[in-house]
This record gives structure tokens, C-alpha cells and sequence, in this order.
């Protein structure tokens, strides 16, 4: 199956707006909006319910209100994520807190592909959505681990610079750490460390001594010009 891009949306002159895939001699309709004379009254019917005190647990309801607001696609642009700031409005609502530490949003982004191949599947068939809630309730639960790793680095960024409060560390040094902190690519040796703070290596090497001297970087194996370096987490 084609990967259904934003660039796949079009409007005929005469028609609805279509998410198409292929070539244009063989292209393939995945999905088709309503005809633009309803969309006011679909859109008045969405918000009446969406906004109604109606007995839906909470989660539910933002799963229906993601694929209703997305099937009658009111817009030429944007409504992906119009619809995906719908879901986390009413995940808002049922929360009654304004701390929030997750987001559906942000999740559905992640999981695009299946996104869009679940969509297909729905709004092609029988608009049975019962897969729809199944895809979307995992989708809540994927968006709550991912808050959890998150909020674990938080807190482990929290520990170590309370843990360090007291220890002298230069500016360059500070870049690196809160690098190494959060989620560093690759190995760090003096070339990197040189590259990313702009300095010499021989500066470079005098930061990475001093900071295995404060206990705060360690030697991994290796020597020479393959000698790396690593955050001493306790």
C-alpha cells in the first residue's frame, strides 16, 4: 500500500476533497469527504455532541471525536491537526487538571502509518469504529509509557544537577552534560566534544580531564584515539 501523505489530499472542482496514492493513470482512492453542501451541517451535528453532557466515558468520546471531526474533513488543510487537538482537548477536560504530562497528539505522530492504514480500514468499511477505539486506546496507553521514560530522564537530569550544585563546571562543560543527558547520539570522544563546543581539542581534553577528576565523566574501554567517555551515573 502507498504511504498516504498530507501532499495526497485533493479537491476535483466538481467533487469532495480525496486522499489518493498512485500514479495518476492508476491512482487509488483511499478515502473521500463529505460533499462540501453537507459539511456545515455535519460540522453543527459534531459540535452539538461534542460539546452535549452525554454519558461516554471520557477517552471514548475523544476517540469518536478524533474520527468524526477527521471524516468530515471541513478544511482544504489542517484538519488532521484540528482533529488530533480535539482528542487531547476533551483527554483536558477529563483530566480537570492543567498539568499534563502526555499527548495524544504528539503520539498519533508517531504512530502516522497506522494511523492513516486504520483510518482507511474504518472509513471504507462499515464504520463499525469499534477497531478504531481498540487502535486508539493503545495508542493512550503507548503516549502514557513514553511520559513515564520521559519523565524518568526528567528526574534523573533533576538528581544529578542537585547531586553537582556545589561543583565548579565551565560553560562547555554544562553543554555536554545536559547533552549526555538527555539522548546523545553516538559515542563521546574529544573530536566530538571539540566539534559541538567550538573549541580546540587540546581544550576539549583539559574539560574531559577535569570533569573524570570531579568524578562526573568515566573512561570506557579503549585507548588512543578510540578513547570515548561516558556520564559516571550512580
Amino acid at each position: 500500500m502507498h504511504k498516504i501523505k498530507v501532499a495526497d489530499w485533493r479537491k476535483d472542482e466538481n467533487g469532495p476533497m480525496q486522499v489518493v496514492s498512485g500514479p495518476l493513470s492508476k491512482e487509488k482512492i483511499h478515502f473521500q469527504a463529505p460533499p462540501a453542501e453537507s459539511v456545515d451541517y455535519e460540522i453543527n451535528q459534531f459540535l452539538y455532541w461534542f460539546n452535549s453532557e452525554i454519558k461516554v466515558e471520557p477517552i471514548i468520546k475523544s476517540g469518536i471525536a478524533h474520527l468524526w471531526f477527521v471524516t468530515i474533513h471541513p478544511f482544504d488543510d489542517g484538519n488532521g491537526r484540528i482533529a488530533r487537538a480535539i482528542a487531547d482537548m476533551q483527554l483536558a477536560r477529563a483530566d480537570v487538571t492543567n498539568q499534563r504530562f502526555y499527548s495524544m497528539s504528539t503520539q498519533i505522530e508517531y504512530q502516522k502509518k497506522a494511523y492513516y492504514e486504520i483510518l482507511e480500514k474504518i472509513q471504507k468499511g462499515s464504520m463499525d469504529i469499534t477497531v478504531w477505539l481498540q487502535w486508539y486506546c493503545e495508542c493512550l496507553i503507548n503516549a502514557l509509557e513514553a511520559t513515564d521514560d520521559t519523565l524518568a530522564k526528567v528526574l534523573s537530569k533533576a538528581k544529578f544537577w542537585e547531586k553537582h550544585a556545589a561543583t565548579i563546571i565551565n560553560e562547555r562543560q554544562k553543554l555536554m552534560i545536559n547533552k549526555l543527558l538527555d539522548n546523545f547520539f553516538g559515542i563521546l570522544n574529544t573530536s566530538k566534544w571539540a566539534k559541538i563546543t567550538k573549541c580546540s581539542q587540546d581544550t576539549a581534553l583539559r574539560d574531559i580531564q577535569d570533569l573524570i577528576e570531579k568524578g562526573i565523566l568515566i573512561k570506557e574501554s579503549g585507548g588512543g584515539r578510540s578513547t570515548s567517555y561516558k556520564l559516571n551515573i550512580l
